[in-house]
């Protein structure tokens, strides 16, 4: 068999940029070079393109990009390849499978997903339209509270038009919502931007900084819990995996992106410490919103453990879950004795049949 020119797009203009970086290396040292020829495309933070094609051993210091050179996709759909121009010359490079390597804005937002379509490549993730509606916090709920068992944190959903009115939106929240909440971004990952407000006065310190991720924000009601995650590797068809349970214990009040990245004393926890009856419901409810968003691929979904009501309570979910060396999407299906290689090899194939 042939081998697969298989494209990894990673970096980007989003504040997630340096987190994608450290999920591409993993992707990148994991991939199996008798079964791929790998070209490496980095999108620097102004948006520009590069592609690499010198030894992967050269990229660990992430300052590649001026060894690289620019390159396009081509948007002919017959010859699904990359455009590279070195001077005056023009060359296309076939391309049969591209791996979006992509956190936050323009990466699972289904903006890169729709210019591979137009481009007629196939590619790794969700559709343009579940990366969209996963992507948005709000779009997300408003679809998952019409799943059968499946419960959520009390929230409302604000734009920056409507926080002109900064007073009738704190008595919304005061009334619906309540405090302790969190201001988060409905546009956002790796927790960017993310506050927790004890009252009215921090709620109007910190929406500001929501606002510098996205122009609509989702307030949540905070609870007292535990954070439970699963990952999810299939087409939502019966042969699609959904892992056991693992467990985040923030080092900080709460999981933000300092917590995620930078606190050693934050942990992951693979198998969580729960019962069997609720590790066994967070599994089925995770496979349900997976199916009902019409995610394929890969996701990690993201619940609560209500300690008060004893209650599972979905949070979010993730189409291009982190793959850094502290991830839990690669920890838990590295316990179901999936390993990284193969998990790259399972969503290649998945992406290339589709």
């Amino acid at each position: 068999m042939e081998k697969l020119n298989v494209g990894v797009i990673f970096g980007g203009f989003s504040s997630e940029h340096d987190v994608s970086k450290k999920s591409a290396m993993t992707i990148l040292f994991n991939m199996s070079k008798e079964k791929y020829n790998i070209i490496p495309i980095y999108i620097d933070k102004q948006g520009k393109w590069f592609l690499y094609d010198g030894s992967l051993d050269n990229i660990k210091n992430f300052n590649w990009g001026k060894f690289g050179t620019n390159v396009s996709l081509s948007c002919d759909r017959n010859k699904k390849s990359l455009i590279r121009i070195v001077g005056d010359k023009i060359s296309y490079i076939p391309i049969d499978v591209i791996f979006p390597v992509l956190h936050g804005k323009n990466g699972e937002d289904g903006t890169i997903q729709g210019m591979l379509e137009i481009c007629n490549i196939p590619y790794v993730g969700c559709s343009l339209l579940s990366s969209a509606i996963c992507m948005d916090k709000s779009i997300t709920k408003v679809i998952v509270k019409n799943i059968s068992g499946v419960k959520q944190a009390p929230y409302l959903t604000f734009t920056e038009n409507d926080l002109e009115e900064i007073d009738e939106v704190c008595k919304k929240i005061r009334y619906k919502v309540g405090y302790p909440c969190f201001i988060k971004p409905a546009r956002g990952g790796s927790s960017v931007g993310i506050s927790r407000c004890e009252n009215k006065q921090e709620f109007k310190e910190n929406v500001q900084i929501a606002l510098k991720e996205d122009n609509k924000i989702v307030v949540e009601k905070c609870i007292n819990m535990r954070e439970l995650e699963c990952a999810v590797l299939g087409t939502g068809d019966k042969d699609t995996i959904v892992s056991r349970v693992g467990e985040i214990k923030a080092a900080d009040i709460f999981y933000d992106f300092d917590a995620k990245y930078n606190n050693p004393e934050s942990k992951t926890i693979v198998p969580a410490q729960i019962s069997k009856e609720i590790e066994e419901n967070i599994r089925e409810q995770a496979l349900k919103i997976y199916k009902a968003l019409g995610c394929k691929g890969l996701s990690r979904v993201d619940f609560f453990l209500d300690l008060d009501k004893n209650e599972v309570i979905f949070n979010e979910i993730n189409t291009m879950p982190g793959f850094t060396e502290i991830s839990m999407y690669p920890m838990l299906l590295g316990y179901e004795g999936i390993d990284i290689s193969e998990v790259i090899d399972r969503l290649i194939k998945i992406a290339y049949d589709k």
